[in-house]
């Protein structure tokens, strides 16, 4: 993303987002932990789209820009294995909230690809893969190049 880091709310624009963003999962602290209690643990990074395809309609929520599976504690996303390619968010109405969501495998496991990208639920997923809740999560907002403006509050 341009070598920005994404914080709750930060505004990023379609071009800012175009190619595959780098995740990295944990830092210096988590490294040293996860390396002393168990080496072994795998993530599963989603990236979706609430408000597809309009914020007032949401009717394709929630839309599927990536699922990245067996990431490697302390590594990031480009060594995990993509099950759904990466596709930039290209907002055409609104603005919309671009949702990572990254959850802890208790190990390798074959995850499928849905069938299509609009209307995947997170929740019910992570039920069928047995995931259990996140261990993090993280959202932009994006819209139109020529937008302006920010979400009203």
């Amino acid at each position: 993303m341009n070598s920005r880091d994404v914080n709750n709310g930060c505004e990023l624009k379609p071009s800012q987002v175009a190619n595959q963003p780098r995740v990295d999962i944990g830092g210096e602290d988590l490294r040293t932990f996860y390396t002393l209690v168990n080496p072994i643990f795998h993530y599963l990074l989603v990236m979706v789209d609430p408000d597809a395809p309009s914020p007032s309609d949401p009717n394709l929520r929630e839309y599927l820009h990536w699922l990245v599976t067996d990431i490697p504690a302390t590594t990031g996303a480009s060594f995990g294995q993509e099950v759904v390619c990466y596709e930039s968010p290209r907002p055409s109405v609104g603005i919309h909230r671009f949702v990572f969501i990254l959850f802890r495998q208790l190990g390798r496991q074959t995850v499928y690809a849905p069938g299509w990208r609009q209307n995947f639920n997170t929740r019910d997923f992570a039920e069928l893969y047995n995931l259990g809740s996140p261990v993090a999560a993280v959202y932009f907002n994006c819209q139109r190049e020529s937008g302006s403006g920010g979400r009203r509050r």
